[in-house]
């Protein structure tokens, strides 16, 4: 083997994208040296990488990725320099291309364009992670529904430019069975090797906090800017369910907590605080996604991934459409396609929330219809050590 350590370069466009190519860089092993270029925000997720380096500027959108979400992000992220500080992404991913034995891209097919033009200037083995597009979204969709989400063409369906690409690429690696199919009938060698989701989701961190034997209600405002919105709705939903033990997954300061009006926020730690009004009290938890996730009965989400994962673990959950910047009518409405049974869209309204948390209580079929909807649609865990196989092989090593 040569003294020289392998190169690989991981081109991602997301939260969740940079956590799955954080991983999987994890599982190349401390002899690969990684570099890592996030096309959206500052990729946090690679920082914990011993062997990793950072190439090329950061571009924190204050759409947090969304552009094409709503006309509102797509002015704001254009504001904020999103076609020059993207342009010069193409030549840093070029950059830090030089001398890799693999570029992987984790992400949609903007980020397949950067890494494509990484690894044909290296000559570097290309490796297509597509996280993001499901055939599922397609379920029921039409013309009317298409003409309705032409801001999300390219997030419904791949584009024939994003499959030429990816016919080209050494691997190709798609989130579900039925998108492997859609994409072979298309020419594209895609495999289904497990869910990038579940691959994520963090062990338990910590036990947690239970208040005798009440059922778990898992609150998911998200990691993006919807939290504003969604969460003084789902803390009034909680309090309309006392029976319940509601639990917020809480991923930014204290001090961004939004509060409904007469609510109250009592800090014990820095991981722990509780939130209380109208009668309720609900905790909110930093740093325990995984013991939450585990733990939750029933969940209510403003979120993609974390959405995705409770329905992997056999979760029903309830969601509702928020002003943005991710959750919008428009990606509840994709969600809802996605996972079938699994989600619940109903209006942002506290009552509205509560009352559908309560009809999948107490009704056992539709429950066990939502947890079989969630873990045949998200699947099992397990596709990056594949990849990371993958990768390896492609790079002689």
């Amino acid at each position: 083997m040569s003294a020289t350590p392998p190169a690989a370069l991981f081109v991602s466009n997301g939260t969740a994208e940079d956590h799955i190519g954080a991983r999987l860089a994890g599982l190349l092993g401390p002899e690969w040296a990684i570099r890592s270029s996030p096309l959206v925000g500052r990729g946090g997720a690679y920082a914990g990488l011993p062997n990793g380096e950072r190439v090329g500027r950061v571009l924190d959108l204050p759409s947090g990725g969304f552009p094409f979400g709503s006309a509102a992000n797509l002015r704001a992220d254009l504001r904020a320099g999103l076609i020059r500080d993207s342009l010069g992404q193409w030549a840093d991913a070029v950059r830090g291309a030089r001398d890799a034995a693999v570029v992987i891209v984790v992400g949609d097919a903007y980020a397949l364009m950067v890494g494509t033009l990484a690894a044909r200037r290296a000559g570097a083995a290309l490796v297509h992670v597509q996280p993001l597009l499901s055939a599922h979204y397609l379920d029921g969709l039409g013309l009317r529904g298409t003409l309705r989400e032409l801001n999300a063409l390219g997030a419904n369906r791949p584009m024939e430019y994003e499959l030429a690409l990816a016919r080209r690429a050494d691997a190709v690696y798609v989130r579900d069975v039925r998108t492997a199919r859609y994409y072979a009938d298309r020419g594209v060698a895609a495999r289904f090797a497990g869910s990038f989701a579940m691959d994520v989701l963090p062990e338990p961190e910590r036990p947690l906090p239970r208040r005798g034997d009440r059922p778990v209600l898992a609150l998911l405002p998200g990691t993006r800017g919807d939290h504003r919105e969604s969460l003084p709705v789902m803390l009034r939903a909680a309090a309309r369910l006392p029976g319940l033990q509601g639990v917020v997954a809480w991923a930014h300061p204290w001090e961004a907590v939004t509060l409904p009006d007469g609510w109250t926020l009592a800090v014990q730690s820095d991981q722990t605080a509780t939130a209380s009004g109208d009668g309720g009290a609900v905790v909110l938890l930093r740093g325990a996604f995984g013991a939450l996730a585990r733990a939750a009965d029933i969940a209510v989400g403003t979120s993609g991934t974390a959405n995705e994962q409770l329905a992997g673990l056999g979760v029903p959950v309830v969601a509702f459409a928020t002003a943005g910047p991710q959750y919008t009518p428009g990606f509840a409405r994709r969600q809802g396609r996605l996972l079938g049974d699994a989600l619940s869209v109903v209006p942002p309204d506290p009552a509205a929330v509560a009352g559908e948390v309560r009809t999948l209580l107490a009704d056992g079929t539709r429950r066990a219809r939502a947890a079989l909807a969630g873990l045949e649609r998200i699947g099992p865990a397990g596709a990056l050590p594949v990849i990371a196989a993958e990768i390896r092989r492609l790079a002689g090593r």
